[in-house]
């Protein structure tokens, strides 16, 4: 071989190794550039949150939500947002708390858990409660903790609860005075057994339906009645579509907010302190606001044409002890015996 052909052979050589090298380079260049963009995105994630309830705009509850999500946004430095919500925009209590349940849905407050756990409801037996603050104590107490647990195991995990309140009956035919003025009467009640139960053995003819159903279902007078707290009834209008509303204060119902565990368990200690705290000064916030506007409402409900009255509570009593005998086995006498005796 010739010089000349050798040296053509070595710029060639040359030319190959430089090409491969620039690849090389470019290469390791891409990568790290990747690795760092990944990093970045990682650490810089934003968590959001849907919280889901059934109340409307109007109801206090709907205020609570978005209490929570100014309190969380606040704490996290709008690390964590919150998206509320509310009116079953994402379906009925049921299909949120089961959107809860399967993490299509972060959060959810609602009234509805007993599908998965039927102990759950043993707080609203029949005239269990005489003050909210008794309610309360029990809810957060050793109590509450033991009755929410179990649902850990459908990917629930209970935070806390807001207020729902003493329940009460509206309807469109006559003042109910006594137990007997319930008879036949076809009263909505929410997919809820226990409440299925008590207006059973009051007499009267449940029809378990989706809130959102509730006003249409007045007005064109599907059902003759509904039974609700009075925050609730106030919020939804229904001075519009009944006559009369009853302070009977059948049954006591906490309106719970449960998140998703899978959820809960993606984030940092920090991110789960920010968002528990929250809930306890929601719920605070609720329970106080509630009880102290419920006159105000009354008196507005009042004015808006309902006529008000206060029927004889012994006779509800006395035939709502057999929802007691009836749920004995599904609650446990001990449970019930403890609330009634952490009262005394």
């Amino acid at each position: 071989m010739n010089k000349r052909s050798k040296g053509f052979i070595s710029m060639i050589l040359i030319v190959m190794i430089s090409l491969l090298a620039a690849c090389g380079g470019e290469q390791t260049t891409n990568e790290t550039e990747s690795e760092i963009e990944i990093t970045s995105d990682s650490s810089g994630e934003e968590v959001k949150i849907k919280f889901a309830h059934s109340a409307a705009e109007s109801n206090s509850r709907h205020e609570a939500a978005l209490k929570f999500k100014s309190l969380v946004e606040e704490k996290s430095d709008n690390q964590i947002t919150v998206e509320v919500f509310p009116n079953e925009v994402l379906g009925s209590e049921p299909q949120m708390v089961e959107g809860v349940a399967f993490d299509d849905i972060q959060m959810v407050a609602a009234s509805t858990f007993a599908q998965y756990e039927p102990k759950v409801d043993v707080f609203g037996l029949p005239f269990l409660f005489e003050t909210n603050e008794q309610a309360w104590e029990a809810l957060d107490g050793e109590i509450g903790q033991a009755v929410f647990e179990p649902l850990l195991d459908d990917n629930l995990r209970v935070l806390g609860h807001l207020e729902n309140g003493f329940r009460h009956v509206t309807n469109s035919k006559k003042p109910i005075e006594t137990v007997e003025d319930l008879k036949g009467m076809k009263i909505r009640t929410p997919e809820m057994p226990i409440l299925i139960s008590i207006f059973r053995a009051l007499g009267s003819n449940p029809t378990p339906m989706a809130f959102g159903e509730l006003y249409m279902a007045l007005q064109q007078g599907t059902v003759d009645g509904q039974e609700n707290p009075i925050s609730n009834i106030h919020a939804s209008k229904f001075s519009e579509v009944q006559d009369y509303l009853s302070l009977t204060g059948h049954s006591y119902a906490p309106t719970t907010i449960a998140i998703s565990d899978q959820f809960w368990n993606t984030l940092t200690p920090e991110q789960q302190e920010i968002i528990q705290s929250s809930v306890v000064e929601t719920s605070e916030f609720h329970r106080n606001k509630v009880k102290e506007d419920e006159a105000t409402l009354l008196a507005e409900l009042e004015e808006a044409g309902m006529k008000v009255n206060r029927p004889d509570i012994a006779s509800f009593r006395e035939a709502s002890q057999a929802v007691y005998a009836e749920y004995e086995d599904v609650y446990g006498k001990d449970l019930i015996d403890s609330i009634l005796n952490a009262q005394q």
